[in-house]
């Protein structure tokens, strides 16, 4: 299947400073597709290129196979981290100037946002101004603006900036909706519990390049480490003796009225192999291969290219 969005080769330079560095990436057709990586890495230039708010010094961005043009304004809804909503305007005038700036008749806009002031209970709020607003509900209001004109392409910048959990799972749950609707959403965010739960693909970008591509199960498919946790009843010299050299224990902690191990197995030992040697001295009660968080990942990379860096 064609990606809905590719970046090929873009580099982005400002002064003495590259912002992008022969970046490629591909966004799959209704995903939800996490870019990330540090403060300064790089997020904040593509997506300025994207929105056709800046231009690439080099390469190209592709939007269903067509090179960027400004007729694709109109397929894309950008929600940016800072707040850009008129404090003195009205919440239900500002709302409609901005739909109608998206090409909506009046009719459809009132339309579409009454639905979606009532969706989000919040339609007592039509007639405040932005001002008497808090950072939440404001975020509410650019969220509905920017997904409005249903855009093939949604970009959000830190979507839950200034939720509480209730309304964090609010917007959680939209954001579901519009890509089983058919839309593709780049969500870019420093949350990775929000990655883990809600995105199919990532890129992770560090000091202007890429450094890692690729679904979320593959990624953490490839980053485990052989490790798992067990718990079992028992004494601890005999589990460790048990494990003799095919594992190495990692740590032990107790759970309960039982214990729990953190295990490494070498390189070409299994967990039935694990199990066979434990068994006949310990009871085991549970085994769980231990699989790294995004946020374990995102930091080894990032360590990683530190490291090299300073090597």
């Amino acid at each position: 299947m064609q990606p809905l969005l590719e970046a090929v080769n873009v580099s982005k330079f400002y002064s003495n400073h590259r912002a992008l560095s022969e970046v490629s990436l591909s966004v799959p057709n209704q995903s939800i597709f996490g870019l990330l990586g540090p403060n300064g890495a790089g997020k904040t230039s593509l997506i300025r290129i994207i929105n056709q708010i800046t231009a690439p010094d080099e390469g190209s961005i592709l939007l269903n196979g067509e090179k960027l043009n400004p007729e694709h304004i109109s397929m894309i809804g950008y929600l940016p981290e800072e707040r850009g909503l008129y404090k003195k305007m009205k919440v239900g005038e500002q709302a409609m100037y901005l739909c109608r700036l998206k090409g909506l008749s009046r009719q459809e806009a009132k339309a579409r946002l009454k639905d979606w002031f009532v969706r989000f209970d919040i339609i007592d709020w039509w007639d405040k101004k932005i001002e008497e607003l808090s950072k939440g509900m404001q975020q509410k209001i650019q969220f509905i603006v920017t997904v409005l004109h249903q855009p093939k392409l949604i970009i959000l910048d830190e979507p839950f900036s200034g939720f509480d959990p209730i309304n964090t799972n609010l917007i959680k749950d939209e954001i579901l909706k519009l890509r089983e609707g058919g839309s593709t959403i780049i969500f870019s965010t420093h949350n990775m519990s929000s990655v883990e739960e809600m995105c199919d693909h990532i890129a992770l970008i560090n000091k202007s390049k890429k450094i890692l591509e690729g679904s979320v199960n593959d990624i953490k498919e490839t980053y485990k480490n052989n490790e798992y946790e067990i718990l079992f009843k028992g004494n601890k010299m005999s589990f460790t003796n048990a494990m003799w050299t095919g594992a190495e224990l990692v740590n032990m902690s107790e759970e309960k009225n039982m214990l729990k191990a953190h295990v490494k197995l070498a390189e070409n030992n299994s967990s039935n192999d694990l199990l066979s040697n434990l068994i006949p001295h310990v009871e085991i009660h549970g085994l769980n291969e231990v699989i790294p968080s995004m946020n374990e990942i995102f930091i080894q990379k990032v360590t990683e290219i530190k490291e090299d860096t300073n090597g």
